[in-house]
C-alpha cells in the first residue's frame, strides 16, 4: 500500500511542475528585487497601455460648442471691460476734484505782497517757514 500512495502522490507533483512551468514560460523569470520586496509586481510600460480613441462628437456639435464658447468668452470680456471703464471713470472723476480743490483753496488765499524786501531779511525763521512765493499776475 506503501507504494501505490506514493507513486499518486508523485503524479500529483509531476502535474503542479508542469503547470508551474507553463506559469514561468508566460512571466519571464526576474531575479530577486534589489529592495528585497519580493511581493512588488512588475509595472508595464505606459506606451505598452491599450488606449482607446474615446466618444467622438460630431462636427455639428463641435461647432456648437465652439460657438457656445466663443459666446461665453466674448460676455466675459464685456463685464472685465466695463469694470475696467468704470474704475477708470473713478480715477478720473477723483483726478478733477482734486484739481478743483486746489484751484478753489489758491482763489481762497489771503495773499499779501511784500514789496520792502528787508522785512524779509528782519523776519524770524518760523516766520520765514510760513512765506510762499506766488506768481501774482495770474491771480
Amino acid at each position: 500500500m506503501k507504494t501505490a500512495t506514493t507513486v499518486q502522490s508523485t503524479e500529483v507533483r509531476s502535474k503542479t511542475k508542469i503547470t508551474s512551468s507553463e506559469d514561468s514560460k508566460q512571466k519571464t523569470l526576474r531575479g530577486k528585487p534589489k529592495s528585497g520586496r519580493f511581493w512588488k509586481n512588475e509595472k508595464k510600460k505606459f506606451s505598452s497601455i491599450i488606449k482607446t480613441k474615446g466618444i467622438r462628437n460630431s462636427f455639428e456639435k463641435k461647432q456648437a460648442l465652439r460657438k457656445e464658447l466663443q459666446r461665453v468668452k466674448e460676455a466675459s470680456r464685456a463685464v472685465i471691460a466695463a469694470k475696467e471703464e468704470e474704475k477708470e471713470q473713478k480715477k478720473q472723476r477723483r483726478r478733477d476734484n482734486l484739481k478743483r480743490q486746489e484751484e478753489n483753496r489758491k482763489k481762497s488765499e489771503i495773499v499779501q505782497v511784500i514789496t520792502n524786501t528787508t522785512k524779509i531779511k528782519k523776519m524770524k525763521k518760523k516766520q520765514l517757514r510760513h512765506i510762499e512765493k506766488r506768481d501774482t499776475v495770474n491771480m
